[in-house]
């Protein structure tokens, strides 16, 4: 249940979020639950191994590459569906980031925290 209420929380700010990024575009809400779906596939099976790999570089800037890996998987999920539409890398680690925030705020309002 917590899993599905964070995708569902992941889709209402990718849906939200073009509103103010314009270099970000999602069609509807149907889309975007779709593409947070995608999204935490890719996360649970892609990221791993791109973290473990990355260890080095990660390393050398402090974490902060990992911001660059969360932007290459929006860009991903975005590859998925003709209604999400993200202008370069930029707007996605841009995007990433308040996908990020966005939704930690959310789920921690709502109580999925809680156990």
């Amino acid at each position: 249940m917590n899993f599905l209420l964070k995708v569902l929380i992941t889709g209402l700010i990718a849906y939200l979020l073009p509103n103010i990024l314009p270099g970000v575009k999602v069609a509807d809400i149907k889309t975007a639950a779709l593409f947070a779906l995608v999204l935490a596939l890719l996360n649970a099976i892609v990221k791993p191994v791109l973290v473990i790999l990355t260890i080095p570089v990660t390393l050398v800037t402090l974490g902060l590459f990992l911001l660059v890996i969360n932007a290459f998987m929006v860009l991903i999920a975005a590859n998925f569906f003709k209604g999400v539409e993200v202008n370069g890398f930029w707007w996605a680690l841009i995007f990433s980031i308040l996908l990020s925030l966005g939704s930690s705020v959310l789920y921690s309002l709502v109580g999925g925290g809680k156990n």
